[in-house]
């Protein structure tokens, strides 16, 4: 057991690195971080849950306003110094209420499917790529890429425009680092002004402290050079979108061996995991619909989902819910190397903590259940037409935020995971998101239809 140490302790090594205030940041229903700031001389205060919220104040926090406050409990284990403001160190934080665990924090909802997997004698391990827009304001009101060069019809993997991006970039993964992160690779994507950092995997719930903290940081480190980073699922609907794809398996809790690793089991359907791991896809699958609206949880999200949509002529986005070996087209791809599950309809606008939940909940019970996925798919998906899908037996995934809401309500699983208050708060909530798009009067209606008949 990791020894925690003392409030002194910790203020003389805060004071040590120059550190002037703590920030205890839990976050909202959007996986955006909330807190306050704190001097470090009441961190000791800090560290009991001496800073309290309104839950009703913030997004999708399912308290009234004549409700208890919660308080920010701080996980010392996870105390960062700010790269971009070295005199504030953050710490991931769950909510508590009236002295408990608050049931309707992301970040315990998380640690409740955790524990699930522990008890069963498992670690969820996930790596997330992320996928992000570096833009500025431009004179006419809008946004565009930093680079004037920017402006390729193929721009991904270009490091002459990544390269003029590199002040931000570079300064991004060098903070990346410093964190031990790791960062093994970064590159341009294949929109205008988009970019992706790879780095390490680790456990599920330090793997979605470090997303939270990472759209904060990229966010701040931007603003520095007078830019602003962007974690719209899709900008343009001409260009690619940013996803999270969630690198996924689950290693022996004493042992830390993969279990997904072909050396620790059968291969049933020749893509490189074990049996164990296609039951797990299976059971990701039977509640894909209803993951769908945690992992894309916006209106734009769906306009990322679709085949057509690029000029680069793919917008690599999964549209079916199936799985495959190294295949891009498939909602569940096993990567050439193996021994791991990449969910690639996750978008960079998802809650880490709620996403990694429902995945690992549904597959937990395709585990338990034995459940069969069935025969992978090799071929490109998109060549196929919905009526040969349907024909196929294949789902689609929700067409909008409004179809994927429905399924999320519908599915037993969402509640279990959830919780009651925070399973009502999100589907009031994004149904409510969902209306007022839907209503909404957009300049397209207007061009098309103010003088059409």
């Amino acid at each position: 057991m990791t020894v925690q140490p003392s409030p002194e302790s910790l203020k003389q090594t805060l004071q040590d690195k120059g550190v002037k205030y703590a920030l205890a940041g839990y976050v909202d229903i959007h996986g955006i971080i909330k807190g306050k700031f704190v001097p470090i001389s009441h961190i000791g205060r800090m560290l009991k849950g001496s800073e309290l919220f309104t839950g009703a104040a913030l997004d999708g926090v399912p308290q009234d306003i004549a409700d208890n406050e919660v308080a920010a409990m701080p996980d010392v284990s996870t105390m960062t110094v700010c790269p971009w403001n070295p005199d504030l160190a953050w710490f991931a934080s769950d909510l508590y209420l009236d002295g408990a665990p608050f049931e309707a924090c992301s970040r315990s909802i998380l640690k409740r499917q955790v524990a699930a997997a522990a008890d069963m004698g498992y670690t969820f391990n996930l790596g997330i790529e992320t996928e992000f827009f570096l833009f500025k304001d431009s004179a006419d009101g809008g946004f565009e890429p930093i680079s004037g060069r920017d402006s390729l019809s193929k721009p991904c993997y270009d490091p002459r425009t990544l390269g003029d991006n590199m002040h931000i970039v570079g300064e991004l993964v060098e903070a990346m680092n410093s964190m031990g992160w790791d960062v093994y690779s970064f590159d341009h994507e294949d929109a205008n002004g988009q970019f992706e950092t790879d780095f390490t995997y680790t456990d599920a719930l330090g793997m979605a402290d470090r997303l939270v903290f990472f759209r904060l940081m990229a966010g701040e480190i931007a603003r520095k050079h007078g830019a602003f980073a962007s974690f719209m699922p899709k900008p343009s609907a001409t260009r690619t979108g940013s996803g999270a794809h969630y690198n996924m398996s689950l290693a022996d809790l004493k042992t830390g061996e993969n279990l997904f690793d072909t050396a620790n089991g059968e291969d049933i359907h020749g893509c490189g995991v074990t049996t164990m791991a296609y039951h797990f896809i299976a059971g990701v699958m039977k509640h894909a619909k209803a993951i769908s609206a945690v992992i894309a949880p916006t209106v734009n999200s769906y306009k990322r989902l679709v085949r057509k949509g690029s000029m680069s002529g793919s917008t690599w986005a999964p549209v079916f819910v199936c799985y495959g070996n190294n295949n891009r087209t498939n909602m569940l791809r096993i990567p050439s190397q193996g021994a791991r599950v990449e969910c690639r309809a996750a978008d960079i606008a998802c809650n880490p903590y709620l996403g990694a939940a429902m995945i690992l909940a549904a597959g937990l019970e395709g585990i338990k259940e034995a459940m069969d996925p069935g025969l992978p798919h090799r071929e490109n998906m998109y060549n196929y037409t919905d009526q040969q899908v349907r024909e196929m037996g294949i789902d689609m995934l929700p067409q909008n935020l409004g179809e994927a809401i429905d399924a999320f309500a519908a599915d037993p699983l969402s509640r279990q995971v959830f919780g009651d208050s925070m399973f009502e708060s999100f589907v009031q909530y994004k149904r409510d998101e969902w209306t007022s798009y839907h209503t909404h009067v957009s300049d397209w209606e207007i061009n098309r239809y103010l003088k059409f008949f």
